[in-house]
């Protein structure tokens, strides 16, 4: 399945009554957006978002990674990530970032029961600038041990797993 640019990402959305999204701000290891493939898969998401720089794209590693997902997750590969977030928010759509800086409520007290965009920030670096500025909300994912953050494919399946609880929906 080739990438979908902005416009086919967007007639997209327009087609989910209550859209669900995974944006990822330039996650750069195969390995990881295989298993955030996978996992976005197995959650329902109807779209995984990425910058086309500084982002890893679909790979033979990612695919294998993937176990097949990143032949049925529809992937968008834009050229302004902020744009795009904006064209979501006008959609529609609300964004929450995670955030390992993130002083607001956790991801548990958030409701993502609506139309939402999930972002997620990539490895050692977290979310660009921009890209929070451009979140309605950041959360954080609380964490009782010694390290201070998760693998960004772990905390991303902690994340989508818990609007999949909200929503009810019960992945096939």
């Amino acid at each position: 399945m080739p990438a979908l640019d902005e416009d086919e990402l967007m007639a997209l959305i327009a087609e989910h009554e209550v859209p669900f999204v995974l944006i990822l701000d330039c996650v750069q290891d195969p390995h990881n957006l295989g298993a955030i493939l996978r996992t976005a898969d197995a959650a329902g998401v109807h779209a995984v978002v990425a910058p086309k720089d500084k982002a890893v794209g679909i790979t033979e590693t990612v695919r294998r990674i993937s176990v097949g997902a990143a032949d049925h997750v529809p992937f968008a590969q834009v050229t302004n990530l902020a744009r795009t977030m904006e064209k979501l928010k006008a959609a529609g759509l609300w964004l929450v970032g995670t955030s390992d800086h993130a002083k607001s409520k956790s991801i548990y007290e958030l409701d993502l029961k609506g139309p939402l965009a999930l972002v997620m920030g990539a490895e050692e670096k977290g979310m660009r600038r921009l890209t929070e500025e451009n979140c309605d909300f950041l959360a954080s994912i609380p964490m009782a041990g010694k390290v201070e953050c998760l693998n960004v494919s772990v905390a991303t399946g902690v994340c989508l797993f818990e609007a999949v609880r909200q929503r009810a929906i019960q992945p096939s």
